[in-house]
């Protein structure tokens, strides 16, 4: 429930993320940013604590993780974390398949974060490369067939994924759906086998079908439901010069209980005493995941492939050392080079026993989101 009422108690900064001196802002939010919020500003840094319990994060180098698909073909991606409205795996596929998939429980939204190549699909031929989102609706059969090893963050969605609803900017901000790349029809040759296996993609079981000819046999399509790419390189970025914005401006996809945003190069905000980098803050109702694509914050390179877990209810942000980095470089820095890409998620997410198991990373600070 949003209410109209705004108060105000002790002693607090003229407006909010500006001029917080001394005190360490906090943010009590409900609905990711969108609904009713309280700012606390603290004495300490609220990140500074012991933890005993299960509801701890995960901080994994997704360089030292092994899916199966990295050295077997048939092999499939690692399930990394899971809830009852999504799915986050990883793959590092090197060969195509000598079978197709088809996911028969979601849609699925494939982060290139290195490698090219591209999905023999239904709809046609659709490359990748570095940067690319690419996005395959639930019972496509498809096939990936990459020109070089592929590191791929896949996030499975029960519900299908849908760009935000237009708002204030328009159809074209940030996400200019013109550009996104859409396969040409294409029936693939027979490679001369005697049956074409396609496997069901599926949370629980397993099934396979046999056909006699080629499963991707389709001369020509038309609708609105069909695999595409988008590359974050034509990601139109907002910013503002007078207020650090929350994240969920980055908006870029969303499945029900499922939000997907890109961080990317950005301006920095240019006036005096605005915070420029996040606040504090719990999330009381998402999880958040955070995967490192690139880039760098101030001058601290990020570390590059590390996926970040952070439970809702648990206080992260960047701690305060950083941020008085931050404010003593404002006239030095100008831009934001982070690459990040953020999943946000309703329901509370599981890590399974291989990212518990993971070897955690020491995140330096000036950079962990």
């Amino acid at each position: 429930m949003e209410s109209f009422v705004q108060l105000r108690s002790g002693r607090t900064p003229r407006q909010v993320h500006r001029d917080v001196g001394d005190l360490k802002d906090d943010e009590l939010g409900r609905f990711g940013f969108s609904g009713r919020v309280a700012h606390l500003y603290r004495k300490n840094d609220p990140t500074k604590f012991r933890l005993e319990g299960d509801l701890g994060g995960v901080d994994t180098d997704t360089f030292a993780l092994t899916p199966t698909d990295e050295t077997d073909p048939s092999g499939e991606p690692l399930l990394m974390f899971y809830n009852d409205d999504c799915r986050i795996l990883l793959s590092k596929r090197a060969e195509a398949a000598p079978h197709w998939s088809r996911n028969v429980d979601g849609d699925e939204l494939a982060f290139v974060h290195t490698g090219s190549g591209y999905f023999e699909t239904e709809f046609g031929r659709l490359p990748y490369r570095s940067g690319d989102w690419v996005y395959l609706p639930k019972s496509c059969t498809y096939r990936q067939v990459p020109a070089e090893r592929t590191h791929l963050l896949i996030v499975e969605a029960t519900d299908d994924f849908r760009i935000p609803r237009d708002a204030y900017l328009g159809r074209f901000f940030p996400f200019d759906s013109s550009l996104i790349t859409v396969p040409e029809a294409e029936a693939f040759a027979e490679d001369g086998r005697r049956e074409y296996e396609v496997r069901f993609k599926q949370r629980d079981g397993e099934t396979r079908l046999f056909y006699t000819f080629h499963p991707l046999d389709v001369e020509g399509w038309k609708g609105d439901n069909f695999p595409f790419s988008f590359n974050i390189e034509d990601y139109d970025v907002l910013g503002s010069d007078d207020v650090h914005l929350p994240p969920t401006v980055h908006l870029f996809m969303q499945a029900t209980g499922v939000y997907v945003m890109n961080f990317l190069p950005r301006p920095a905000e240019g006036k005096k005493g605005v915070e420029r980098i996040p606040w504090y803050h719990r999330n009381v109702d998402y999880d958040e995941i955070a995967f490192y694509h690139g880039g760098s914050v101030f001058g601290v390179e990020m570390p590059v492939g590390l996926i970040s877990h952070a439970p809702q209810g648990l206080h992260h942000g960047i701690p305060e050392r950083a941020r008085e980095r931050a404010r003593r470089r404002h006239d030095e820095d100008k831009t934001v080079e982070w690459k990040v890409i953020a999943i946000d998620t309703r329901r509370r997410l599981t890590a399974t026993p291989v990212m518990s198991a993971a070897v955690q990373v020491e995140v330096p600070e000036e950079v962990r989101v």
